[in-house]
């Protein structure tokens, strides 16, 4: 099978075997659905959120302006205390030198005056020209890459890529450069709601997930649920916030937030991110972020095993070729092998784990491997054979399975 971009492989992987099962309208239409939120670029710059000010001036222009170099001084106390290795007070810095370190000033929310200025600022610092003032020498650790499912229980309904939500807009819009975790965030457009679900989560298999993993390049997986309550329409909003990580959803910690109101929500979500990332930089640290080994596509064999594999075979013996007989020529050659492509009807995650063991336990099947997959549909596989095509589809139906056979391809089903 040729080499497929990202987005033709979800597409294939979500899609592909529903619409061979008769809904291709449907699944077309819930792909190419209005959806997704693409994150922002991260370039490893500092973000300060949340500075509020109240300035005045000779006019707007004037009280706006005091008010940005306000945000700035505050935001540079902030960093300070927040990422500081020196301890203490931030060092007093005049307003040319932090001006010089400020890349860009995000404005959340304003209110212009003729004379007066109230706003809440964030205020964005330029990585190589303030990790000096703070201290920060050489590398620092970072996690594995981590694919985020943000999962948003609302109203009675859970949803991660299904609609746009305030869940996954707002970790859209989280500034990751300062954080620790390498977070592989998905833009939740085409086949991503289609892959990642709430009831991904709960699933178990290996290789599921080593295939949904691949397609992001990502080493594991974290969960950050978020479940709002509302106590009547345009009250107060509280949330319940849980860090959870893994194939097999580990708990890691959760908290609670209350916004005052419902124009207050982005502020709370944006704090609770906040918050779990200090969670999962603390798990890091740890120890308890390490990738699981058994999403590893190649299992590592301990050296002692081999080794004593190797004693129990005892030494090769040499074929001497001027004794052996045409019959031993003919008994020593390489059999060719044939690469095949296997199709089989998934009907769940559970079938294409029986569907991949049963391949692979015909013998002279070298190698078999997913190159399609379609839950609810027919996936694909690719297996190289000791033999040709042939004598493949005989074993498989010495195996119990009903196989139609074309020009260099196989569909098996049950």
């Amino acid at each position: 099978m040729p080499d497929l971009s990202r987005k033709a492989r979800l597409a294939l992987l979500a899609g592909l075997g529903l619409v061979l099962a008769g809904g291709g309208a449907a699944i077309y239409a819930q792909i190419e659905g209005d959806r997704g939120i693409p994150p922002i670029a991260s370039n490893g710059d500092f973000e300060v959120s949340g500075i509020e000010v109240n300035t005045t001036g000779k006019t707007a222009e004037e009280a706006r302006a005091n008010g940005w170099k306000q945000a700035q001084r505050l935001a540079w106390e902030k960093l300070w205390k927040s990422n500081g290795l020196g301890g203490g007070n931030a060092p007093a810095l005049d307003d040319g030198t932090i001006d010089g370190m400020v890349s860009a000033v995000v404005v959340g929310q304003e209110q212009i005056g003729p004379h007066r200025y109230i706003a809440t600022l964030g205020v964005i610092f330029d990585r190589a020209r303030t990790s000096g003032y703070l201290g920060m020498q050489g590398q620092i650790a970072h996690s594995a890459p981590l694919l985020v499912i943000p999962v948003l229980i609302e109203g009675g309904v859970t949803s991660v890529f299904e609609t746009r939500t305030p869940w996954q807009k707002a970790w859209a819009e989280f500034r990751t450069g300062s954080s620790v975790i390498d977070y592989v965030r998905p833009s939740g457009a085409g086949a991503d709601s289609l892959l990642l679900t709430a009831g991904q989560i709960s699933r178990r298999s290996r290789n599921w997930w080593r295939l949904v993993l691949d397609s992001f390049g990502a080493s594991d997986v974290i969960m950050p649920i978020a479940k709002l309550e509302r106590s009547w329409p345009g009250g107060p909003v509280r949330g319940v916030f849980t860090a959870r990580r893994g194939p097999d959803n580990l708990f890691l910690g959760s908290f609670e937030l209350t916004a005052p109101s419902e124009d207050k929500l982005p502020a709370m979500l944006a704090e609770a991110i906040r918050r779990l990332d200090g969670l999962y930089a603390g798990a890091l640290a740890a120890g308890q972020l390490a990738p699981d080994p058994s999403l590893s596509m190649r299992p590592d064999l301990d050296p002692a095993l081999v080794e004593s594999i190797v004693a129990k075979l005892g030494p090769v013996p040499t074929a001497t070729t001027a004794a052996a007989g045409p019959d031993a020529a003919a008994t020593t050659a390489a059999v060719p092998t044939t690469v095949v492509t296997v199709q089989f009807v998934t009907p769940d995650a559970a079938a294409v784990d029986a569907g991949m063991a049963a391949v692979r336990r015909v013998d002279g099947v070298k190698e078999a491997a997913t190159t399609s997959l379609a839950i609810g549909g027919t996936s694909v596989m690719r297996v190289t054979f000791a033999g040709d095509i042939d004598a493949l589809a005989a074993a498989l139906r010495a195996g119990g399975w009903r196989v139609t056979q074309g020009a260099g391809a196989l569909s098996i089903r049950k």
